[in-house]
């Protein structure tokens, strides 16, 4: 039988124990949550990086459906449908494959820059999130400018300005 000091010293050692798994939960919960927000991280740079790239190809989609108007007069899109499917020629004329998801909302719902004639100009998403790059940014040749949420990012087309007092 146990003497009472032994039986002392065991549950002594069974509270350190108890005391030494405690601190190692502990410890691998906070690197747990580390590794968590780098991954977190991550993938909010992938899905920015993957919103400047459709941004820039929807500008330059709507870029090409106004320089490709019929005539002389020029016409923005009315809406983004517009751009896979371009009624004003008889054969299919797409500018885009489809029309993307903001990558962001995760949503088909982009912003919409209106031109002077009302059709479309640029889109912007409508995450008012902030973004990791808040600098001014260049993506597919459309200038970004800086900013704290996604909602100012926006890709707009800007056409070519002819100068009438220039001479060749």
């Amino acid at each position: 039988m146990p003497t009472g000091s032994h039986r002392r010293t065991a549950q002594t050692q069974r509270g350190f124990t108890l005391l030494a798994v405690m601190v190692a939960m502990l410890l691998l919960a906070l690197g747990s949550q580390k590794v968590m927000w780098i991954v977190s991280q991550q993938a909010q740079r992938e899905r920015e990086a993957e919103l400047l790239h459709i941004g820039a190809a929807f500008a330059q989609a709507i870029g090409t459906y106004y320089e490709s108007s019929p005539g002389t007069l020029k016409r923005w899109p009315a809406n983004l449908n517009d751009l896979v499917d371009d009624k004003r020629f008889v054969g299919i004329r797409r500018h885009v494959r489809q029309v993307y998801i903001d990558p962001i909302t995760r949503s088909e719902n982009w912003g919409l820059v209106r031109a002077s004639d009302g059709g479309i100009a640029g889109v912007y998403s409508l995450s008012n999130a902030a973004p990791i790059r808040s600098g001014a940014l260049m993506a597919g040749g459309v200038s970004v400018s800086a900013a704290s949420r996604y909602t100012d990012w926006q890709f707009v087309y800007q056409p070519a300005t002819v100068n009438p007092t220039a001479r060749p």
